[in-house]
């Protein structure tokens, strides 16, 4: 049988592969410009993105609404929106602008650590650790702060669409120390990583197409990941959550905080629940305090539990019929 020919997919990957150039350029411009500039020129694309990106500005709103509907008014929650729009770019242009930083000196000159006794003294158990983040600001720089303090730290993340921007993120996240783990089928790498007594980033705050469950998340039901959750129960790792903000001199602050004890009884089930819902609060406690600089734009209660089911009944269908 010949394998359809998708447009759409085709369309996609030529206009990524278009405009990777461009972006090369733009990454050795950044470098070269002092990064007040940079950060001038993300506050004007990030004005327009909000405007142009009609179906994210709509999900971003719609997220908002959701949560602070009955807090604040729909002003404030525009407010919200558009500076999430913003600090998406900022940050993004940021760590172009600092991706050839690899120096210990001025990479935390730009990056503010508060907290690093929290994350060594679970590392110095030599059971694993787990780094629990959220997409916060520049969560590429969070991800590569652990490295760079010395930790020995690999990451799961999720394979991106444009692959020659993933071959140069990752080279990026190389250079400072990072290991690059692609999260489709990687779970015992997983966790052989925690075994080793590493740290391991883990982001579990979106909604993935990865076995879960239904917990609160912001004050409403959302299917998170259990990945988390389950590494804790097959290995010994600890739990410590941290974040990164941007402060108001327009650098970074990496907060972390003390480890989220893991329950582990012989009720496993119950268990997964628990503490997935303790990362959640982790997560919203967070993203209350920092509102303006979360991922808003992302569909995070796409998945509901109608539309769940539906998906169990259609796969168990397409597996009778195998």
């Amino acid at each position: 049988m010949k394998k359809k020919i998708n447009i759409k997919t085709i369309r996609r990957k030529t206009v990524l592969l278009l405009l990777f150039p461009p972006l090369i350029l733009l990454i050795w411009i950044f470098r070269i410009l002092p990064i007040k500039f940079v950060r001038k020129f993300a506050d004007f694309v990030g004005k327009y993105f909000y405007k142009l990106a009609k179906k994210s500005k709509g999900w971003a709103l719609e997220n908002l609404e959701r949560v602070y509907g009955d807090k604040l008014s729909e002003e404030e929650r525009t407010n919200i929106a558009k500076a999430c729009f913003t600090e998406m770019i900022k940050s993004f242009f940021d760590y172009m602008a600092y991706s050839h930083v690899k120096n210990k000196e001025k990479f935390f000159k730009i990056v503010e650590v508060a907290g690093d006794e929290h994350l060594k003294k679970a590392y110095d158990k030599g059971k694993g650790v787990i780094c629990l983040m959220p997409h916060m600001s520049s969560w590429e720089f969070a991800a590569i702060t652990p490295p760079m303090l010395g930790f020995e730290t690999s990451a799961a993340s999720k394979s991106m669409k444009m692959g020659l921007l993933e071959k140069l993120m990752v080279k990026f996240r190389g250079s400072r120390g990072m290991k690059n783990i692609t999260r489709v089928g990687s779970y015992q790498t997983l966790v052989d990583v925690l075994n080793e007594g590493e740290c391991l980033i883990l982001m579990t705050d979106q909604d993935t197409r990865v076995k879960g469950i239904f917990v609160d998340f912001l004050g409403h039901p959302a299917y998170t990941p259990l990945g988390t959750s389950r590494l804790l129960a097959d290995s010994e790792a600890s739990l410590v959550p941290m974040y990164i903000t941007r402060k108001e001199d327009g650098n970074y602050r990496f907060t972390i905080l003390p480890e989220i004890p893991t329950v582990r009884t012989e009720n496993k089930e119950e268990d997964l629940r628990i503490n997935t819902e303790n990362q959640n609060n982790f997560y919203t406690k967070i993203i209350h305090e920092n509102a303006p600089q979360w991922v808003w734009m992302h569909r995070r209660w796409k998945t509901t539990p109608e539309s769940y089911e539906a998906f169990l009944k259609a796969r168990e269908k397409a597996n009778q019929n195998k």
